[in-house]
Parts: structure tokens; sequence; C-alpha cells
């Protein structure tokens, strides 16, 4: 019976004892007295009636006043006490019972209960430190595996049997954005996460095929049960993609196992993938090139090969004579622009025969300078160096090469100072090695080229020409006699400049263990139905909005999404969303105060009906979660038939799952749950400040639902329908 239902039956029985024995007592003198007796005792009784009304219903308000005084303090304060110290049991160990409030009989069962908790707080701290101690060598290994993940260059995923992505890294959550059809909505993030599905990305069939054959190389025990593919993304992107398999030694140690026959069983699968499409487009462009440089030509070579042929008639007059030889100028001009076309578009195929990496010039050049300061000792100096530019260089041997090349000059032409020049030569570089005085002859220096490298001792197999070779570029010399100087200019290939990636975006050390589950192994999509499913076992989309007003259905528009996940019962911080939207209407005055998002942050910003998809991907096969979630939905709602995109999976709301835990607080607003359960807000009334709050308060009242009983999806949404606050509407 609950607690209001108890104090209404107190207020009638108190109104029972103050009437009753009137009524019985009156009663029983009424039918004591007969015929006179009767009137006079009317004539007696009625004039003072009114009085003994009036003083009975004023005692009967007295009475109601103090019982429900009473009731607020023993009965209401009791009820809140003891949710109190359900918190304090788990979900806010922090948290104490205010001793100062109500009569001296609850502040001293309050002392009372404060005592036993700080009693079992020294406990649990002592045992949490024995804990602590055990865990931590298992965390060291698990914080190394992370970092070893994050750091590698190949992107790397790994899935259960269900195709659920169970870790990742951060190369790999980079390489899903750049798949995505709206890398410009929230980052493009809704393709990869812990707990969804590969098949986002990737044809079922092809997976199933690939584990296929897997499977029947495990049986044959082949010593690398690996299978590759080449398949393309959503966003038209080319991946090349190994499969290999997460192999255990025995059957039924995980769920879902597949039995190949063998010793090894295999419980869900490795993919690496590389992006090809740019390799694949150099290729194409590079067979265009040679048939456009075969076909060209092959008609320039005939029209020289009849001039020629014409040229050797001895009576061939002048005319005629000076109109082939112009021919053959003409052709062979043609010939040689095309070839210059050519090396300059083969440039970046060649490019890829030798493992290169990607720097700034200046930076090659201020490691030269270190290396020729540290070995030939001969003093540098930069001069016109142009500091945007990058190449793609094997910094390792070219630098052996400049050391080679001024260890020489010093030794053999007493060159006591080298300049470097950094300069644009279309899709090359010219890296120039400057030095003033002798000059040298051109034997000279092909026997240099020629010669394997040999400075100081260190004997190199590599020749200075080898070396430019593989980096696809030629070396020579060239003389400023005006300036009576030389220098060698090596041609190098140019990288694009590379844009400097948002820290963000890569995994931090402290949330490393957010991008994988292994837990995640034992999850089997087809266990049991979604409503029957421990709220435990369920992946969570977190998310609120922020809105141009409050009064959806009479125009007020989204202008901020923000979302968070929550997978196996892990907030995952950095798997979120967060989208500004133009509303194309104007925001109300009243509202900025309160999300500080001005007109001018939504200008250039996409549209709900660009937004809306990106965040549907990001939500899908989850159950969303917000407070006051009924806000959020109606604006999802009306917007279904702009995008023809339904959110029609389960929601539950942290407002109405508070009403159900504590229904005796004065307050269900975020920051009151959230100060109840000792949880720090930050960013708050930005939508996905209120998305993380929100699902940090979710985790918190699960282990509250399921002591009460409410374990399951099923029993969460009937108990939350049942509550006071289930009743607003939007």
């Amino acid at each position: 019976m609950g607690a209001r239902a108890r104090f209404l039956i107190a207020v009638v029985v108190l109104g029972m004892l103050m009437t009753g024995p009137f009524v019985v007592t009156a009663l029983l003198v009424w039918l004591g007295v007969e015929g006179e007796g009767r009137d006079l005792l009317l004539q007696v009784i009625v004039p003072h009636l009114p009085l003994g009304t009036f003083m009975t219903v004023l005692g009967f308000i007295v009475g109601v006043a103090v019982v429900r005084n009473l009731f607020r303090q023993y009965v209401q304060g009791l009820l809140r006490m003891a949710e109190n110290q359900h918190l304090m049991l788990g979900a806010n160990r922090d948290f104490r019972v205010d001793e100062t409030e109500g009569p001296p009989e609850v502040q001293a069962l309050a002392r009372t209960a404060n005592a036993l908790a700080a009693q079992r707080d020294a406990l649990l701290q002592d045992v949490e430190a024995q804990i602590e101690r055990a865990k931590k060598s298992v965390e060291d290994e698990k914080n190394r595996l992370a970092a070893l993940m994050s750091e590698l260059t190949q992107s790397v995923v790994v899935c259960n049997l269900d195709g659920r992505i169970l870790l990742y890294n951060s190369r790999a959550r980079q390489q899903f954005r750049a798949l995505s059809n709206a890398p410009q909505v929230a980052g493009g993030g809704e393709l990869i996460g812990l707990g969804r599905s590969i098949y986002a990305v990737f044809d079922r069939n092809l997976i199933a095929h690939a584990l296929e054959t897997i499977q029947q190389r495990l049986r044959r025990k082949s010593g690398q049960p690996v299978s590759n593919f080449v398949t393309t993304g959503g966003a038209g992107q080319l991946l090349r993609v190994q499969m290999s398999g997460v192999l255990t030694g025995s059957a039924g140690e995980l769920d879902g196992p597949v039995d190949d026959g063998s010793d090894r069983t295999m419980t869900g699968f490795i993919l690496m993938l590389d992006n090809v499409t740019q390799d694949f487009e150099q290729e194409s462009r590079r067979d265009q090139m040679m048939h456009a440089l075969t076909e060209g030509n092959r008609a320039a070579l005939a029209n020289v090969r009849a001039a020629a042929e014409m040229l050797e008639f001895p009576d061939l007059e002048d005319v005629q004579r000076e109109r082939f030889s112009r021919v053959i100028r003409d052709e062979i001009g043609a010939m040689s622009a095309r070839l210059d076309d050519a090396a300059n578009e083969f440039a970046d195929a060649l490019k890829g025969r030798w493992p290169l990496e990607e720097m700034m010039g200046v930076d090659l050049l201020a490691a030269a300078q270190r290396r020729v300061a540290e070995g030939p000792g001969v003093p540098t100096k930069l001069e016109e160096v142009d500091e945007s530019l990058w190449v793609k260089v094997d910094s390792f041997s070219l630098l052996q090469v400049i050391h080679y090349l001024v260890h020489r000059l010093a030794e053999e032409f007493s060159v006591r100072e080298v300049r470097f020049r950094l300069s644009a030569a279309g899709r090359l570089v010219h890296l120039d090695l400057i030095w003033s005085g002798t000059s040298m002859s051109t034997e000279t220096v092909m026997n240099w080229e020629l010669e394997p490298m040999n400075v100081a001792g260190e004997r190199s197999p590599l020749t200075v020409r080898d070396v430019v070779e593989r980096h696809g570029g030629e070396m020579w010399l060239e003389r400023e006699k005006v300036r009576h100087r030389a220098f060698f200019r090596i041609l190098l290939p140019a990288a694009n400049p590379q844009v400097e990636t948002d820290s963000s975006v890569f995994l931090r050390h402290e949330s490393r263990p957010e991008y994988y589950d292994f837990d995640l192994f034992k999850w089997s999509e087809r266990a049991r139905e979604l409503d029957d499913r421990l709220l435990s076992e369920l992946t969570y989309t977190v998310f609120d909005t922020e809105t141009t007003g409050l009064n959806p259905s009479q125009g007020d528009e989204i202008i901020q999404i923000g979302a968070t996940r929550i997978v196996n019962g892990k907030l995952l911080k950095s798997e979120s969303f967060e989208q500004l939207v133009d509303p194309r209407r104007p925001l109300r005055p009243e509202s900025i105060p309160i999300h500080g998002i001005q007109p001018e942050m939504l200008r250039n910003q996409p549209t709900i009906d660009k937004v809306l998809p990106a965040f549907h991907a990001f939500a899908k096969d989850t159950v969303l979660v917000a407070h006051n979630a009924a806000f959020d939905m109606r604006f999802l709602e009306l917007k279904e038939r702009v995008t023809g995109l339904v959110f029609d999976q389960p929601v539950l709301d942290t407002l109405l799952l508070s009403g159900v835990l504590h229904p005796n607080q004065e307050s269900h607003r975020l920051e009151a749950i959230a100060e109840r359960l000792n949880l720090t807000i930050i960013g708050r009334h930005t939508a996905l400040g209120d998305a993380i709050v929100t699902a940090e308060v979710f985790l918190k009242l699960l282990p509250l639902l399921a002591e009460k009983g409410i374990r399951t999806l099923r029993e969460a949404r009937e108990a939350a329908e049942k509550s006071y606050y289930a009743r607003i509407k939007y």
C-alpha cells in the first residue's frame, strides 16, 4: 500500500474517531427518550448544534494537520531515509542522511545509519585496496594491449562471430569515418563503435564467404588460415582486407564457437584494412598515360620517318627541305613535351617503388644540418627554403647521400661551407647542395654517383645513384658563374601537405580501454528477444537535443543533437555524436542563455534532413535513453515525414526511472538526480554534455533497478509507464 493511501486511511480513521462516539451517544439517547422528552431534548440541543459542529470541524482540521505533520516526519521522512540509505548502499557510497531533519527519534536513527555507513566504508576501502593490488597487473597488460593497438599504423578491427565490433584502433576509426556517406555530419562516426555491426560497411555474404574459406583452411590445418578480398565501401572507397580468425585452444570456452574439426576453435575474426583507392587510381592513370604516350608518339614517329626519307632526295627543293625539317622539329618537340608530361605524371607511381615517408622539407634540411655537423663538421646555412613544401623520401638513405657528398667536397676540394636550397618544381622538389670555390668535372660527378658510399669508415652497399633512383628522381651538377658557385641539384618527389589531425580523434592513455571489450565475444544477438534481455546486456544510445524553444508542435526546431553510447555496461565517451543543425528559423531569445548557442554558430551548418540520417545510423540496433525523453522524441517524430526515418527502437527515460526508484524525493531534475548520485556535471545544457550526464545517471540507476526487481527491458518499460511523470505530453 502506498504512502498516499495510508495517509487517506489515517484521515478517515481520525474523522471516525472524532465523530463516531458523539453520533453513537446521541443515537442511544434519542432512542431512550420518547414523547415530550424528545421535544425537550431538541429544544436544548438544537440552539447549540452549530457551535458543536464548528468545534467538531475545527478539531478535525487540527487533527488532520497533526496527523499530516506526524505522517511527513515519521512516515515520509522514514521512507525518504530508506531511499537515501539505498543510495548509500551502492549508487553513492559517499551519500549521508541529513541528521538535522525530522524529530529527535528520526535524527537518532539517521546518526546510527551514518555511523554504520562510515564503518562499512572503512571495511570496503580495505577490501578494495586488496582487490586493486590484485587487478593492477591485469590492467597493465590490458593497457599495454590498448597502447599497442592504438599506435598501429594499419586499421585493425576485431569482431565476434555475429559481426559485432569488439575492438578497433584509432586508425580504423579514421578509416571508417572516411568511408562515411556523410563525413561532414558529426565526423562521420556513425559506422564504427563497440557492439556495432560490421555489416554496416561490408556485405554479410562477403564476410560469410571469407569465414568459410578460413574454416576450410583450419580443417586442413593450414599454417596461415587467412582470407583476402577487395571490396568497396559505402562512399565508393576501394578497400583491401585481410581476414584471420580469433582462435582458442578448445571448444566451448566461449558462447557460439565454430568447431572446425581440429583442436582450434574460431570465436571471432580480425580484419586488417587498407584503403587502396589512391593506389588503384594511380595504376589507372599510369595505364592511361602509357596508352596515350604510345599512341601519341606512334603517329609522330611516322611523320618524322616520312620527313627524313624525303630529305634524302638530292633534288629536293630548298623550300620543301625547310618544310620537312620543320615537320621533324615540330614532331620531335611534341614528342619531347609528351615525354615531359609523362615523366611528371609518372612521378607519383615511381614513389611507391620504395617505402618512403612524408615529411616537411624544412625538417629534412634540419636533419641534414645536424648530420653534417656531427660528421664532416662543415658549417651549413639555409638559402631560399620554401617552408610549405613536403617531400616523400627515405630520410635515412638520403641523409647518407648528403653526408657523403659534403664529406667528399670537404676532403677533395677543401670546401669550408655548404648551403641548402629547397624549391618547388611542379610535382617535384629541387634540393640544392651549394658551395663556393673550385668546381669539378662531369666525370668526377659520375664517379661519385657510381661508387659505393664510404664515409669515415662507414660503408654502404648503395651508391648515390641507387638512392636517387629509388626516389624516382635525378641528380646533376650546375654552375652559377656570376656568383662563382656550383651546386648539386637532387630531384625528389613532392608530397601533399598533411593536415594536422585533431588530437581528440586519437586515443588518450586513460581512454584506451574504452576501445575494446572482449566480453562481447560472449554476446549473441539471437540469445533472447530484446524485451526479455537484461538491462545490463543491452547497448544504449543516450542522447539529448537543444532546440529553438520548448514547443515542438508549434514549429520549434532542433539546433543540436548530442549522443554517446553504453556498451556492455561501459560508457564510451569517445564514441560520441555531436552536431549543430541549421533550424532555418530564428532562435527564441529566451532560449539562448540556456543552451548558449548563438545564431551565427548555426550558419552554414547542415539542416536536419542531413543530420538525422547520420544520427539514425549512429543509434541503429540500440535502445534509446534520454532525460524527459517525451520532449526529444516528439521532435524526432515530427521529422519522420520529412526524412522518411522512424526511430522505432525502445526508449527509456531517466526521469521516469528516477520517479520509480525514488517516489518520495522532491525533485527529479537531471541536476538533482546527479547530485543524489554523487555525479559531477560538466557541460550542462550542451547536447553532448547533457547526454553524458544522462548516461552516467542511467548507469547508476541500473543496479538500483535490479534491487527493486526490475532487471529486463520489459520490466523497466512497464514500471516507467506507471510513473507519475509518464503523463507528461508534448
